[in-house]
């Protein structure tokens, strides 16, 4: 028994259904799944089924690896099983006493059945406990396992919904990396040209002189505290690694496997390059396209939370 996989990524919010008959009767299965940091399970069984509730959780566990499960499991018997059992045995050696009694005692009597049953013994549900608990463990396990592959079919259905709107996002940061790339150089040429300009109109106003190496050795500190180009190349290399995760999400066995807290992870570390080239860079272009690559990556955020 396994549920459905896919290469998709998958929401962890969704809701299945299975229901199935057999000689057993029938089992109905409904599970309903929200978002959760790890895994949570809530199954709620027949009373019948109460000593059969680890085993549902430990089969949930390894078909959902994350989220906030609830399980519902009801079992309806075929009524042969449902109707008391008359033990005939008991039964009959109450007849055979009574027919005992009257032949010696000389009483004439008739012996009335609908009485008899009332006698202790007569009346029990020792069928009900001679139920096969590996035939009806086989039963329940596959219709928690169909009720939970329609679950991840679904899941997956809004997970590929998620993914479509990552990569779109993740195309509108990589756009505005690129302009930020480019704007960073021109903008020491425009604070060396400013700090020029300032310096030549205060020398002037003062009849003074500078030489122009301690011209250049300031333009230089800004520069170098400037310097953006790593955490531009860094976040560009965290944006691959999120589109790479958000694509393959499938180990080296072929099996899927979650992803939303590596890609949470790596959002983080999105939003603290993002943050530092906003602080480093005083350029009012730059700090536009932070701003847009901020949105984006809040709004990837939202959805990350949501993923398995």
């Amino acid at each position: 028994m396994s549920a459905t996989t896919t290469n998709c990524v998958r929401s962890m919010t969704g809701q299945g259904h299975a229901s199935a008959q057999g000689d057993l009767g029938t089992m109905t299965v409904e599970v309903r799944t929200v978002n959760n940091r790890g895994f949570k399970c809530s199954p709620r069984l027949s009373d019948s089924l109460a000593s059969l509730e680890s085993q549902v959780e430990s089969l949930a566990r390894s078909l959902i690896p994350r989220g906030s499960v609830h399980l519902s499991v009801n079992w309806r018997r075929p009524a042969q099983l449902s109707l008391p059992n008359i033990d005939q045995d008991v039964l009959q050696a109450y007849v055979e006493q009574l027919e005992h009694v009257r032949k010696t005692s000389r009483v004439e009597a008739n012996i009335d059945l609908s009485s008899l049953i009332t006698l202790p013994g007569v009346i029990s549900s020792a069928k009900q406990n001679r139920r096969d608990d590996e035939q009806l463990w086989a039963f329940v396990a596959s219709t928690v396992t169909a009720a939970i592959d329609n679950l991840n079919e679904m899941r997956a259905t809004e997970g590929g919904r998620m993914a479509d709107s990552l990569h779109a996002d993740c195309s509108q940061i990589r756009v505005h990396l690129d302009r930020i790339g480019e704007i960073a150089p021109r903008a020491i040429d425009t604070y060396q040209q400013r700090l020029e300009a300032k310096v030549q109109r205060t020398l002037a106003q003062h009849d003074l002189s500078v030489d122009a190496v301690d011209l250049l050795r300031e333009v230089q500190i800004y520069a170098d505290r400037s310097d953006i180009s790593e955490e531009i190349t860094r976040l560009g290399s965290h944006l691959k690694m999120f589109v790479d995760v958000l694509d393959d999400s499938v180990d080296d066995a072929g099996q899927r496997e979650p992803t939303g807290r590596k890609l949470d992870f790596v959002i983080q570390e999105m939003f603290r390059e993002t943050n530092t080239i906003g602080s480093k860079a005083a350029d009012s272009e730059i700090s536009t396209n932070v701003v847009e690559i901020k949105c984006a990556i809040e709004r990837m955020r939202e959805l990350v939370q949501n993923l398995e």
